[in-house]
């Protein structure tokens, strides 16, 4: 095992659950997305490993960390809270943040609240500003996957799931992304590995929107320190910051990229070929590109 495991205690009590790759100051943390968990950054945190130290925790609701009683909570700002206590708790001052979708998110509102703690920003297939219709696909799907019966009709699920994504995957892909987001039961069944309640709270979330849209009109912009507008997170971006897309995503379209260019000039931007929502970050051309950036950022 080439890495090592961890707990910390939230901010409202639940046990979280962290790895750490590697060791000393220069610490890279990375940050799932919405049904994921700490297992999709195995491959990149342990190439990442040799030069800095790399912490991937699950979020709370997946993986092996407590799920939250309050369901309402699974959202971003309640996440970006865990991972500052996170970070707290072991006493990292500085740290470059990897997010994949909602990581990413976390991650610009981490550059909004405390940017001098991040020295890079690494936004995996995400941006300010999220395809509706894709929104509607995640949404379809998320804590409504029933359990299966084995490892192989996991697999087959996964692939149903995601298949939009890596059209390329073969039978040993969709294993390996089953085993990763996948738990098997006591009773011997396979079942996601994250509380289906956040399924509920994302489309809760949605619902809202109505309201906050309302409020942007009144000219409201920030409730209990979050922006409402992402834009206005991402307008804070002040650390270097790359963008890897998958260049078949229907997350984070072309258009969407042009206006974070326009904000931020030296923006940089990596696509993945062959791949959408979301690149593994294992795949060479991500890879080599945030190897490149780490070395700029970190000396």
């Amino acid at each position: 095992m080439n890495y090592r495991e961890h707990r910390y205690t939230s901010f409202d009590g639940l046990s979280l659950y962290y790895r750490v790759y590697g060791q000393g100051d220069e610490v890279v943390l990375c940050l799932p997305g919405l049904t994921r968990n700490c297992k999709d950054f195995e491959a990149l945190a342990t190439h990442l490993s040799g030069r800095y130290r790399v912490l991937t925790p699950d979020l709370r609701g997946r993986g092996e960390s407590d799920s939250d009683p309050k369901w309402k909570q699974y959202l971003p700002p309640t996440y970006v809270r865990d991972a500052w206590t996170l970070l707290d708790r072991i006493r990292v001052p500085r740290c470059t943040v990897i997010g994949t979708s909602l990581g990413g998110l976390m991650g610009m509102i981490m550059a909004d609240q405390q940017p001098d703690r991040l020295k890079g920003l690494v936004l995996n297939d995400v941006g300010p500003e999220v395809n509706a219709e894709a929104l509607v696909r995640i949404a379809a799907y998320v804590g409504m996957t029933p359990p299966q019966s084995d490892w192989d009709a996991a697999a087959r699920m996964a692939k149903e799931n995601y298949r939009i994504a890596y059209p390329d995957g073969d039978d040993d892909f969709w294993m390996a992304q089953a085993r990763a987001s996948w738990r098997e039961r006591e009773d011997g069944q396979v079942e996601p590995a994250y509380d289906p309640a956040i399924g509920d709270a994302m489309r809760h979330a949605l619902k809202s929107m109505t309201l906050v849209n309302w409020l942007k009109k009144l000219g409201m912009k920030r409730i209990k320190g979050i922006n409402l507008d992402p834009w206005d997170n991402y307008r804070q971006v002040s650390m270097p910051c790359l963008v890897v897309r998958g260049a078949l995503s229907d997350v984070i379209s072309p258009e969407t990229i042009e206006g974070m260019k326009t904000i931020k000039p030296d923006l940089e931007v990596v696509d993945v070929p062959g791949v959408g929502h979301a690149p593994t970050l294992a795949e060479p051309t991500a890879c080599e590109a945030i190897d490149t950036f780490l070395e700029r950022v970190h000396g």
